[in-house]
């Protein structure tokens, strides 16, 4: 056997241990039901080739998602394997985390397999002299065996030198490829030639030689008969292209282009803090003792990187890669003539990457601290200018004034396109200082958001683009700044780390962006999405949090001592109905009382096992008994009384006065905006208290508050998708749709249709956009299952458009793997062909109801858009203030009131076209309550 040198440098193919430890390993869980068998199977592994050869080099590689250069070959390549399992599609992002953590190097490829990564990163070390190991459990790694490469079987600890490649195949290394051409290979879906079994290719491959040998001298076994009336020859000939072909498939690409890549082969010290909380998340015992004792982790540093067969020092040396910036060359300004030359770069030079470093996160009191800047340039690739910092080592720092007075015409120029992470932070920060960011033209939080926006691909943040897109740490704030108490704000942190630490971060969204851009170039309907819409509102968004709205905390005080009152009458209430004083935000003592001393019904439990109280819950133990009921009045109202009346008076601006939300952009998956510090979006309305909320916002004394909301937009973006005649009808004869869907669903006359009926075909209206079951429906408007699958069956019955669209929405989602919306904004759903029947409908949903959402989304941005350009011909006559759902809200100046509403209904209803008419409502008041 062959016997492996100590200290190799180590290929683990990722891909193939993940699967090995999946079927191989039990199918754990952790305690909040969390999919973890695969994991710690393929981190069992790796500890053992660690703990046993002690390498020096070691990179894990993995396969990447899409494509690869053998489906073009051959489009059946691999085509008889099973989708990946959900419960080990989940297990990925957490197993490239923990590796990360561990510091050991993390390498995947688009357009390749893991296998061509490996085997030019194994050609290369041995054309160097080191001593190669490939752990893995692929045959097609044989091919790749030399005097200095070897393969390693970690599940069966078998070790496969060039001798014992011979014994196990019957041919060396150099044959192995030829050998599967031949006979092709079952578990990739590579053909052969048909016929053609492993003893007939060792003949020929021993006899004759490799399969272009073997082409040249057919004629050597023109004699041979083959199956049938044809010789072995003629067989051969006729399937020639299919044996050149599997030829192809088979071989593994050694010439990979990784030298983008380089930079990403270096083992760090373990992040023993982080692997510590992901072992005790994912519940590793074993592993937690490990950490303790760092046994088995690589404690040193070291980087392997190669390039043009040039060796230094045992160490291979990467060139810089040229279509990248670096994050080490960077130049902290602290002189004039410094700041000169910067500006002069700047000016020459067509786009660069910039960003802003504060003392605070509030937009609206944050002092800047620096600028750095990003330029696309080998020579000079940085820059940062400390404005504010205040560390006792800090150098004289050139003047802010002075700074901005140089900066400033290139920050307004609208011909330089500047690149930038959640850029409206920036443009509410310079506009602290009278400037104006001018084509802000690429954000990569949002280039990323609109190329995917579901959560389940990842956060939009830096750190994750970086990750995800440049397999990149970046270094957090806490790193750089400490923790706690200790933290220290940007402007106290040392000048040399807080510039290089500026600089890094915007680099790397540069480099995002050179990621991401080609990305959405090639796709020009999302392309337009976010040079139309998402960039444009950006500063919209910047302005209306700046602008704020005024409270009435008069009104908030009395509101929050009324309710503080009812809470007291309920809790007396539950304590005679439990016949006990307990606590009622306590879920371990309502539990106690609800299913011990009560002994209801347990209608649901909790991942940890324990029966749930949640609000579902309590609703149906409200037929039971009257505590459940009395129990989720009293939620509803702390919850209300402690998120929105008590906590908003508190969120006034010391500056201003005045509330300052904070809009979302890349949240939520549908494209709809997401508020926060407060969020807008919750005020339960549907409550009378929820709507005394509303009464607190209100107008500057001599203006009124507007709100305009569009009417049944969701419906009538279903009447043009679906193009039903009944509801095109309705809606163009302006008829109350509700009213109208009840006639046809209760077959009554419109006149006739009463309050209830009118409820109910609402219910149903609302419920098929959200894709509602009969059994949703049911319970929704509290009738049995069976009469409200006949309000269903009777509906598409009279609206045969909808069910058609909803059919046809299914299945282009389940082919494609997204919907969209009229705009061409994605909604991709990775559950959409799921084996899971619970995951699939559930996506089937979000199929029905994306497109309708993210629809209206596109809908008021747009709007959003076109008001905030007009307003601004207009101040101080109108602000807009606040998006909530469909609707806007405007301060707008009592003058102008009858001018500003039509203009406003106008630009609104035009945002876009379809087949109905947009229609807007429009309301004026005191405050928002009364406005809505």
């Amino acid at each position: 056997m062959s016997k492996i040198t100590q200290h190799p440098f180590i290929l683990v193919d990722g891909s193939s241990y993940l699967y090995r430890a999946y079927y191989a390993f039990p199918q754990l869980t952790n305690s909040i039901g969390e999919q973890t068998g695969a994991m710690y199977g393929v981190l069992y592994m790796i500890r053992s080739l660690l703990m046993q050869y002690k390498p020096s080099y070691i990179v894990i590689v993995f396969d990447a998602p899409g494509k690869t250069f053998r489906d073009e070959l051959f489009n059946q390549y691999k085509s008889q394997r099973l989708p990946m399992p959900d419960d080990l599609f989940k297990q990925i992002i957490p197993l490239h985390e923990i590796i990360s953590a561990m510091g050991l190097p993390l390498l995947t490829a688009s357009g390749v397999e893991a296998d061509d990564v490996i085997g030019t990163l194994a050609l290369q070390a041995s054309k160097q002299g080191l001593p190669v190991l490939i752990s893995t459990g692929d045959k097609d790694m044989a091919q790749l065996v030399n005097k200095n490469v070897t393969l390693l079987n970690t599940m069966t600890s078998t070790v496969l030198g060039p001798i014992e490649i011979v014994d196990k195949y019957g041919v060396p290394p150099s044959l192995i490829v030829d050998f599967f051409a031949l006979m092709g290979d079952d578990s990739d879906n590579i053909p052969g030639v048909p016929g053609i079994g492993k003893k007939t290719a060792l003949a020929l491959l021993q006899g004759i030689g490799n399969l272009e040998t073997i082409y040249k001298n057919l004629s050597t076994i023109s004699s041979l008969r083959f199956r049938g009336s044809k010789t072995l020859a003629e067989k051969m000939l006729q399937y020639k292209d299919i044996a050149f072909l599997s030829y192809k498939l088979a071989k593994i690409n050694t010439n990979v282009d990784l030298t983008a890549d380089y930079n990403r082969l270096i083992t760090r010290a373990p992040d023993l803090e982080k692997l510590y909380a992901l072992f005790s998340r994912y519940e590793f015992k074993g592993f937690l003792v490990d950490v303790r004792n760092s046994d088995w982790l690589i404690k040193n540093t070291t980087r392997l990187l190669i390039t043009n067969s040039v060796i230094k020092n045992d160490i291979f040396v990467a060139q810089k890669p040229s279509c990248a910036l670096s994050t080490e060359q960077y130049q902290t300004i602290l002189t004039k003539a410094d700041l000169i030359k910067l500006v002069e770069k700047l000016q020459s030079t067509k786009c660069f990457a910039f960003d802003t470093e504060t003392d605070s996160f509030d937009m609206l009191s944050a002092n800047l601290i620096g600028l750095s800047f990003a330029i696309e340039d080998h020579n000079y690739n940085g820059a940062y200018i400390p404005l504010g910092h205040d560390d006792l080592d800090t150098p004289q720092q050139l003047s802010i004034n002075e700074v901005l007075e140089a900066i400033k015409p290139i920050l307004v120029n609208k011909h330089i396109k500047k690149i930038g992470q959640n850029i409206k932070f920036d443009y509410s920060i310079m506009a602290n200082y009278n400037i104006d960011l001018k084509s802000m033209t690429f954000d990569t939080m949002l280039e990323s958001y609109v190329l995917n926006s579901v959560a389940g691909l990842g956060r939009h943040d830096l750190a994750s683009l970086a990750k995800r897109h440049l397999n990149y740490k970046t270094i957090t704030f806490e790193e750089i700044s400490g923790k706690g108490k200790k933290q220290s704000t940007f402007n106290k942190i040392p000048l040399l780390r807080a510039s290089q630490n500026a600089v890094k971060d915007t680099n790397t969204t540069f480099l995002v962006h050179k990621k991401l851009w080609p990305q959405l170039q090639a796709k020009p309907k999302l392309k337009s999405i976010f040079q139309k819409i998402e960039m444009p509102l950006v500063s919209v968004l910047a302005r209306m949090e700046r602008e704020g709205v005024l409270i009435d905390t008069k009104k908030l005080a009395k509101q929050a001592q009324e309710i503080s009152n009812r809470l007291m009458k309920i809790e007396k209430k539950a304590y005679v109905l439990a016949e006990q004083e307990f606590n009622l935000a306590s879920t371990k003592q309502l539990k106690a009382i609800l299913f011990q001393k009560l002994q209801l019904p347990i209608i649901k439990k909790t991942p940890s096992g324990t029966p749930s109280t949640n609000e579902e819950v309590l609703e149906e133990l409200a037929d039971w008994h009257a505590l459940p009921k009395i129990v989720l009045q009293y939620r509803r109202l702390s919850t209300l009384k402690l998120t929105y009346i008590d906590k908003l008076p508190m969120m006034i601006h010391p500056n201003t006065k005045r509330l300052h939300t904070s809009y979302h952009q890349a949240v939520t998956a549908t494209g709809r905006l997401s508020s926060r510090n407060p969020n807008l979006q919750n005020i339960p309305v549907r409550m009378e208290e929820g709507r005394r909320i509303r009464q607190a916002f209100i107008a500057r004394e001599g203006y009124k508050i507007m709100a305009a909301d569009y009417s049944q937009i969701e419906l009538r973006i279903m009447a043009h998708l679906s193009q039903d005649q009944g509801l095109l009808n309705a809606f163009a004869k302006e008829q109350d749709i509700h009213r109208a869907s009840a006639a046809e669903v209760f077959d009554v006359l419109l006149t006739d249709v009463t309050s209830e009926q009118r409820r109910s075909a609402k219910i149903i209206n609302f419920g098929l956009i959200y894709g509602m079951s009969a059994f949703g429906l049911s319970r929704k408007l509290g009738i049995t299952r069976s009469q409200a699958q006949r309000y269903m069956d009777h509906y598409f019955e009279r609206y045969p458009g909808v069910l058609s669209y909803m059919e046809r929405t299914r299945k282009q989602a389940a082919e494609q793997g997204y919907v969209e919306t009229l705009t061409g904004r994605r909604l991709y759903l990775p559950n959409i062909t799921s084996r899971n029947a619970v995951r699939r409908k559930a996506s089937e949903r979000e199929a029905i109801n994306a497109p309708m959402q993210g629809t209206a989304a596109d809908i008021i941005k747009k709007a959003m858009i076109a008001l905030d350009k007009w307003i601004a011909s207009l101040k101080p006559d109108l602000y807009m203030l606040m998006q909530v759902h469909d609707e806007l809200v405007f301060e707008v100046k009592e003058s102008t009131v009858d001018r500003s509403q039509q203009k406003i209904r106008q630009l609104m209803e035009q945002s876009m076209t379809l087949t109905v008419p947009l229609k807007v409502d429009i309301g004026i008041g005191n405050n928002w309550d009364e406005a809505h």
